[in-house]
């Protein structure tokens, strides 16, 4: 994928296809690059590096993964409508989650489901809804904090937007996803002349006081944002009802180090499970083997707790896979003992052992960049692993030949959580909580290893198929 482009398009399609993009890469799609066809390691990261860069918003990556599944033969259904009964491969969009399945002879709900759940948000700041401001002949846009962000890593970046944007269109409510790769804004740092004390102290940032950007000079009678969003979408200011925008970084995502072996890029928690898990899937049909149905969930607002209509928490897988029972010829009580015969792997980001700060993690579980898919581990049930679901993962890493590391926090060290307990919660499924392995958690830019993508895909892939303990 060429990472930028000089061209702003247009592209119309269904309510969440609807894409405005000023300066922006192209979708792998449109570039001639079908993604799920990539085999190789190297393949594999450069596959992820493109649906990284193809996705900055939860609502663009729930769109590159609706893609990558089209172009492998899925079906997109409207979840109000009538399902049909007959077989298929078949994914629904709410937002930016996704759920995909496969429903035939091969995959049947009399065998249980197996599940790969993963998130498509990512920390990042959003816009407010009256963001026009501004200081000392600066313009500046009202921002807030969304998730648990490293806020100094936002710092001195070219920062472009995206999201989506609700319009009032001939009485009724158009949605449409809107990209704007251009350098539109920037935080720029204090001056170590003005604060000669921020290296021994720390940097202290107060979210409202220091995140505004810049955008531009004047004195605020140069337009407001919502005047630049309608300019973009080419629609007048009073016709924007609502948005949901957020900043990415601008810096293509690229391999690293002077032998690849890095990979650079922002939103790899958790867009590299993402990508993972829908490559797993189109992996697994490709092999003529008969067993449960195949399930992917990409669920956005994990990074605020996953309590929302389309959330981990909500009842959006839930009631798609008693739709799948209930299309199959079965009901309620079929439902239930194939949920009694599931297993769901919770995919998301796993830290690694920080060269720099090796002491803030377990001395007994060293996690390496390459070394693997990591198994993470939590008495407090921080991440939804148990014996059952742990051992069926292994399984599924052995009959891949894929090496697998376990991971536990620190004692002394408070501990993360994922989708993974929440989705056990909802399901009553053994689920067991595994990520690639990664450094800078939570900033805007992060790193993770180019040989790690490929070797999930083989775990996840092994898992679809592996019998429950």
């Amino acid at each position: 994928m060429s990472p930028l482009s000089c061209r702003r398009r247009v592209r119309g399609g269904g309510i969440a296809s609807h894409e405005t993009r000023a300066d922006g890469p192209a979708p792998a799609s449109e570039t001639g690059t079908n993604l799920p066809a990539v085999r190789d390691r190297a393949g594999d990261a450069r596959g992820l590096i493109e649906f990284i860069d193809a996705s900055p918003s939860p609502f663009h990556a729930a769109e590159t993964a609706a893609r990558m599944l089209r172009e492998a033969g899925f079906e997109q259904l409207d979840e109000t409508a009538d399902w049909p009964r007959a077989s298929g491969r078949r994914f629904v969009v709410r937002g930016g989650s996704l759920v995909a399945w496969v429903q035939d002879d091969e995959h049947r709900v009399t065998d249980g489901f197996r599940i790969i759940g993963a998130h498509t948000d990512s920390p990042n700041l959003r816009i407010k809804p009256n963001p026009d401001c501004g200081a000392v002949g600066f313009r500046q846009l009202g921002v807030e904090v969304y998730g648990g962000a490293l806020l100094n890593s936002w710092l001195d970046r070219d920062l472009g937007i995206s999201g989506r944007v609700s319009l009032r269109t001939e009485g009724r409510v158009e949605v449409r996803l809107v990209r704007v790769d251009r350098p539109l804004l920037r935080i720029p740092q204090l001056a170590i002349h003005l604060d000669r004390g921020v290296n021994d102290s720390g940097l202290r940032l107060n979210p409202q006081e220091h995140l505004r950007p810049v955008w531009g000079l004047g004195d605020g009678r140069q337009g407001t944002f919502a005047g630049f969003l309608a300019g973009e979408l080419g629609v007048e200011p009073d016709h924007i009802l609502a948005w949901e925008l957020m900043t990415h970084d601008l810096t293509p995502s690229c391999l690293l180090g002077v032998d690849g072996s890095l990979l650079s890029a922002p939103r790899i928690d958790n867009l590299a499970s993402c990508y993972a898990a829908v490559r797993a899937l189109s992996e697994a049909l490709l092999r003529s083997e008969s067993g449960p149905v195949p399930v992917v969930c990409l669920f956005d607002h994990e990074e605020i707790g996953s309590q929302s209509s389309e959330g981990a928490d909500s009842t959006l897988l839930p009631s798609v896979l008693e739709r799948i029972c209930l299309i199959s010829g079965g009901d309620r009580e079929a439902f239930h003992r194939a949920l009694a015969r599931s297993l769901c792997a919770s995919v998301d980001g796993a830290h690694a052992t920080h060269p720099n700060y090796a002491d803030r993690h377990e001395p007994q579980h060293r996690i390496r960049i390459n070394g693997g898919p990591v198994l993470k581990v939590n008495s407090n049930v921080r991440y939804a692993t148990d014996a059952v679901s742990a051992a069926a993962f292994a399984l599924a890493c052995e009959r891949a030949d894929v090496p697998l590391q376990r991971f536990v926090t620190r004692t002394d060290l408070p501990c993360g959580s994922t989708i993974g307990p929440v989705t056990a919660a909802r399901l009553g499924v053994p689920t067991v909580d595994v990520g690639m392995p990664q450094l800078a958690m939570h900033a805007a830019r992060e790193l993770c290893g180019s040989a790690d993508p490929a070797l999930l895909v083989r775990a996840l892939t092994a898992f679809l198929r592996v019998p429950r303990p």
